[in-house]
């Protein structure tokens, strides 16, 4: 009998007890069916539900790694399957909503506007999965792929919330989508919030805000959801004018102009 080097690590009992971890890859199953749904309700017509199916896959998302952590249950495989879960749920499903609610009507150029966004989110990924060790943990290079696909499924969510039909606007949500695409695979800082601490105290004008905020979004969620990520797209190029205002000022003689 031929040696097998496979079979011999297939008898070996540590390998074959070797599994994955469920609870984390339970919310990332959760996540990407979530992209899935998007999908079919936006061939079915139904782009309300695909925009909520968006924002339910970010909640789901930002849920598995934080369930992971606080189990130590992280392993090499929930990173990989998150990392194809994310692709689907906000790098296809956006795209594919966008191209089916608004771009299709501009013939070429509207797929090719969709394929931007859909590149977009696959270079952020993989960019993002290769410099994870590297970069300011404060900062994310290039705007997230969530944060992204929240732009795009809040366009479509406030339009349909205010009867405006996806032809109507598809120049404009031609413009969004490719900002979207481009911003992903930009070198612009984006806020990530991980230098926050949950586990330590904080003031109570800080718990008191956390509440506004959710009556706000309650109250309107398609247009609070939507102008707060319109606003955080904006927050790294704002971020970006800002140093270099900065800088400018460092490099300028004593007493020269401003």
């Amino acid at each position: 009998m031929l040696h097998d080097p496979n079979r011999k690590a297939l008898l070996n009992p540590a390998v074959r007890r070797r599994g994955i971890y469920l609870l984390p890859n339970l919310f990332t199953t959760a996540a990407l069916f979530a992209g899935f749904y998007a999908i079919v309700q936006a061939m079915n017509g139904r782009f309300e539900h695909s925009a909520v199916a968006i924002f339910v896959a970010m909640v789901l998302d930002a849920l598995d790694g934080r369930v992971a952590r606080l189990t130590h249950t992280q392993s090499a495989f929930g990173a990989e399957y998150d990392s194809l879960s994310d692709m689907v749920s906000f790098g296809v499903a956006p795209a594919l909503v966008m191209y089916e609610w608004a771009l299709q009507g501009l013939g070429k150029l509207g797929w090719l506007g969709a394929f931007v966004y859909c590149v977009g989110a696959a270079l952020r990924l993989a960019r993002f999965n290769t410099n994870i060790d590297v970069v300011d943990k404060r900062y994310f290079q290039g705007l997230p792929s969530p944060a992204a696909a929240a732009l795009i499924a809040g366009l479509v969510w406030i339009m349909h919330d205010h009867d405006v039909r996806g032809r109507e606007v598809m120049w404009l949500a031609w413009i969004v989508t490719v900002f979207a695409g481009v911003s992903m695979v930009s070198n612009l800082r984006f806020y990530s919030g991980k230098d926050v601490n949950l586990r330590k105290s904080v003031p109570f004008a800080v718990l008191l805000a956390l509440v506004l905020a959710i009556v706000l979004i309650s109250s309107n969620p398609p247009t609070v959801l939507f102008l707060l990520f319109v606003g955080y797209s904006l927050s790294g190029y704002v971020l970006w004018v800002w140093e270099r205002f900065k800088r400018h000022r460092l490099k300028a003689p004593p007493g020269a102009a401003p």
